[in-house]
């Protein structure tokens, strides 16, 4: 079976401001909460998935509640900068003038990789970017959201991970990922250094993980702001299967199929110890909601539902 990841399939981050999250990412951002659930390794917290209208796979960004948690601090060894992409240089522009409205931190438009993008910060710092791709048709926009429709996020951009070295990490991704290397380019951050691109399935910036070499970095101290790992979108259980065998082939420890119940999910870490997942595409979100009411409610998977009481209980409610 030739194995091939069809892009990005979501990234997941931490937040300790559970409230001041969905409002950002509701409110300013004007992106759909698809799913309100649980960390299903850690039932005290919420588990929130912000996306398109339909909660299609490759516009999740998702968050875990951990009020605990201190502010991360950046660095190598992590997820750095998460693209979600718009459809036109027109929706920069009017970006612009929406953070400055939100007193949002931003950059001006720029260019990197031959695109325009506007880099900026949620409340709790997370590193995000805008990207223009025209390529990216009309999308799924969500009629209730206070961002124009055809202005709305269409879904995530490139990823970009932060290493100390090319060579371990360039090898998982091609030998073992079937990843492609297609091009490099300066860091805007530290022009000495260079950006590598891997390409995925058809390309274009949803199927990207850009590979940022920074040996002047110390390592990340994880916590609130940052991301915890990206996942890459598998088409079916079939294939699914296929990648837990690869990945023992390859000798890579990893946890083995694991059932979220919206998707199937296989994690391991790559050599510079950033935590990977392979996720399926289906069976999505709409298994357990109506799809005009994703997110309306505490869904717990069946595998939880006989601990509802209980672990509603012990949650805080979001407004």
């Amino acid at each position: 079976m030739n194995l091939e990841l069809l892009g990005i399939h979501h990234v997941t981050a931490v937040t300790a401001r559970a409230r001041d999250n969905l409002a950002f990412y509701t409110k300013t951002l004007g992106m759909r909460l698809v799913k309100k659930t649980v960390n299903q390794d850690d039932v005290r917290a919420y588990h929130l998935f912000y996306a398109d209208a339909k909660g299609s796979p490759g516009t999740d960004l998702t968050f875990f509640d951990w009020s605990y948690a201190a502010k991360q601090r950046f660095g190598n060894h992590s997820v750095s900068r998460v693209g979600l992409r718009v459809a036109s240089a027109e929706s920069l522009r009017q970006w612009v003038a929406f953070f400055a409205q939100k007193n949002v931190v931003h950059s001006r438009i720029v260019e990197r990789d031959d695109r325009e993008m506007i880099d900026f910060q949620d409340p709790e710092c997370l590193r995000l970017t805008l990207v223009h791709d025209d390529k990216s048709g009309d999308g799924n926009p969500w009629d209730y959201s206070p961002i124009p429709g055809q202005f709305q996020i269409r879904g995530l951009g490139p990823v970009t991970i932060t290493v100390p070295d090319l060579a371990p990490t360039n090898r998982v991704l091609i030998e073992v990922m079937n990843m492609r290397r297609v091009r490099e380019y300066p860091d805007l951050d530290a022009p000495q250094y260079t950006v590598h691109v891997f390409e995925m399935g058809p390309g274009g910036a949803g199927a990207e993980l850009h590979l940022q070499v920074r040996p002047d970095l110390p390592p990340v101290e994880p916590g609130a702001g940052g991301a915890h790992h990206v996942a890459f979108r598998v088409p079916n259980l079939e294939e699914h299967r296929a990648w837990v065998k690869r990945l023992d082939k390859f000798g890579l420890p990893n946890s083995g199929e694991i059932d979220r119940f919206y998707f199937r999910s296989l994690y391991f870490r790559e050599p510079n110890q950033i935590l990977f997942e392979l996720a399926t595409d289906g069976p999505g979100f709409a298994t357990d909601e109506d799809p005009a009411h994703l997110g309306e409610r505490l869904a717990l998977p069946p595998f939880l539902e006989n601990r509802r009481a209980a672990i509603e209980a012990k949650l805080k409610p979001l407004n």
